[in-house]
């Protein structure tokens, strides 16, 4: 039986200041916040467990473009492990990675890589089990592709998310 009353004391005794560590991660990654509900959201969901190159040219496009990396849940069930995975894969890029189950849900994602650009105003709705957004609200494309071929797709296919497709391919280096 374990003993709670021989559990180790932090070293010290002063709270943690979240809205200092959010501020931190704002400057830390060039953003004054997060994306938030006034501008279009760049996806890359992903899995760790994806080959190598993949996720080094993923991540290196996500920094660039400034979007967000997606995981489903921990890796082998560990988080010291995924951190130190993810920290392994990012080094001292600044790009935003989340450990979100419920994203995969919202947005129906069934396989990896799968790439979301979500309109600005689109509401993250709570589900469970299906996709859970309004299908006008956001644009899907899934398969070993990278960032850049998938955002072209999007310009392709859905027109009204082609300005927002393009602001991404800019920050890619990329005109059109």
């Amino acid at each position: 039986m374990p003993r709670i009353d021989a559990l180790p004391t932090p070293a010290t005794q002063t709270s943690v200041d979240l809205d200092a560590l959010a501020r931190g991660f704002a400057t830390a990654t060039g953003a004054s916040t997060l994306p938030g509900a006034d501008e279009p959201r760049l996806i890359v969901f992903i899995s760790l467990s994806m080959p190598e190159a993949t996720l080094a040219r993923l991540v290196d496009q996500a920094t660039r473009a400034r979007a967000q990396l997606l995981l489903r849940g921990l890796s082998e069930g560990s988080l010291p492990r995924t951190a130190a995975r993810i920290q392994q894969l990012i080094g001292t890029r600044p790009v935003a990675v989340q450990i979100d189950p419920r994203a995969f849900d919202r947005y129906a994602i069934q396989r990896v890589p799968a790439f979301v650009l979500a309109r600005a105003g689109g509401q993250d709705a709570a589900c469970s089990g299906e996709q859970c957004t309004r299908s006008d609200d956001h644009v899907l494309a899934a398969g070993d592709v990278s960032l850049d071929y998938a955002l072209d797709h999007f310009q392709r296919s859905a027109p009204a998310f082609a300005k927002d497709a393009g602001r991404f391919l800019a920050r890619l280096g990329r005109r059109k």
